[in-house]
């Protein structure tokens, strides 16, 4: 399977992947990358703080996106590479949340192309924005 090469893609294209975070998805990303704060993992020390409950770590959200770029736009054999990203609120274990991807830039030339990011809650709150560059399989 591959995805969509850069003669196949148009300014504009989109997809998106939805998701609803759960504690399991938390605990296996601080197990994975070894990222044990406390405000991700412990519910008492989380309530003291401004969020007054734990949140997901901002790269797991921004994790979806990659869902995306891997898998649909422009999907596999993409190879990603870079993305500047703007964490916006907090995403709380039990949300929702949408992330979209858009085309935004073509560079036929290089091979290159540049996409928003988003990812949005089920309130429709922004709690990410971005911009990824990838290289779309040949």
């Amino acid at each position: 399977m591959k995805g969509r090469t850069i003669n196949q893609l148009k300014i504009g294209d989109r997809e998106s992947f939805q998701k609803t975070i759960s504690e399991t998805d938390v605990y296996l990303y601080a197990g994975i990358t070894g990222d044990l704060n406390p405000v991700h993992v412990n519910e008492e020390f989380a309530g003291s703080t401004m969020f007054k409950t734990r949140i997901a770590h901002g790269m797991l959200t921004a994790g979806l996106i990659s869902t995306i770029l891997g898998t649909k736009l422009p999907g596999p054999g993409t190879v990603y590479l870079a993305q500047e990203l703007k964490f916006t609120a907090p995403v709380k274990i039990g949300d929702t949340i949408k992330a979209e991807a858009e085309v935004t830039e073509i560079d036929r030339e290089k091979n290159r192309i540049k996409l928003k990011t988003t990812c949005t809650n089920q309130s429709g709150n922004t709690v990410l924005a971005g911009t990824a560059t990838v290289m779309p399989p040949k």
